[in-house]
């Protein structure tokens, strides 16, 4: 895994490059370069306001209040390219009327697209790139996304054909591949540790980004719940069930600077869950901003 310092953390899990920043109830923005999709808007970076995609997890401000400033910057910088805005159903009216008014003031229509989702729905981003829905436990209407490619592959038996005979029979129609997903990345931040039960396919996905408040005894596992934050007394004793190529804990709380977080998450997991634990934080002293 690769660190960078700056503003921006970045880092490579070897299946996706992750870039952004995180810092619970502050901001919240990332971007996968690999699905071109932009997780969050709690900061407007003009280095990727030109993803295909945004996925909005909940209203709140450090999720989405920097909405407007992104659809500033992007028609700025990347003229009538329309945004796909993908979100909680239930708050596709109120971000409609926040675009009304940001249009007044602007002078011009905003080209985004709004997609309010349902946990369980399922719909294409782009290419053969999905996502699937899946709810969070959070006081506010709030989704996880769980990214997958479908694809074709060749059935097993059919698997010594050669190329010109596997041509040959597709075009005479027979049905020789299978339709696959393949879980690629899983978003889950501002939840009860509960949306591990409840989804499990999230311990699979090649990489998990999820939040992890609270670390220590400074904020005790009944407090995290009651804000529907995760603590990491909820994934230590849980470390082996986690098949994830990577885990990214992010969105810690300001209570911590940077070094204490990656003290602290050595320090205290255990083999299974470091080797494959990426940790998004600054590699400096302090949070951005």
């Amino acid at each position: 895994m690769r660190y960078s310092r700056g503003m921006l953390t970045s880092v490579d899990t070897g299946a996706h490059s992750i870039r952004g920043v995180s810092l619970g109830g502050i901001y919240t923005s990332i971007y996968v370069k690999q699905l071109d999709v932009l997780l969050d808007c709690g900061m407007p970076f003009r280095s990727f306001a030109g993803a295909r995609a945004l996925f909005l997890s909940h209203g709140h401000a450090d999720h989405a209040g920097a909405l407007n400033a992104l659809i500033g910057v992007r028609m700025l910088c990347c003229g009538n390219r329309k945004l796909k805005i993908f979100l909680p159903a239930q708050i596709v009216p109120e971000v409609q009327e926040v675009l009304r008014v940001v249009d007044k003031l602007q002078r011009f229509p905003s080209r985004v697209e709004l997609i309010g989702l349902l946990p369980g729905d399922e719909v294409p981003v782009h290419g053969d790139l999905h996502v699937r829905a899946f709810k969070t436990f959070h006081p506010v209407p709030s989704l996880g996304f769980l990214f997958f490619r479908r694809v074709k592959k060749l059935r097993p038996e059919f698997a010594d054909l050669p190329g010109p005979e596997i041509g040959r029979r597709r075009r005479a129609g027979d049905e020789l591949f299978d339709v696959v997903d393949r879980l690629e990345l899983a978003y889950a931040t501002d939840t009860l540790p509960t949306v591990l039960d409840a989804t499990p396919e999230l311990l699979k996905a090649r990489t998990l980004i999820l939040e992890c408040t609270f670390l220590d005894e400074r904020k005790s596992v009944e407090l995290a719940h009651k804000s529907c934050h995760i603590h990491l007394e909820d994934l230590l004793p849980r470390a082996d069930e986690f098949q994830n190529e990577a885990l990214v804990l992010m969105h810690f709380s300001q209570i911590y600077k940077p070094p204490e977080v990656r003290e602290i998450l050595a320090e205290r997991c255990p083999p299974s869950m470091r080797e494959r634990l990426v940790v998004f934080a600054p590699d400096r002293s302090h949070w951005p901003g």
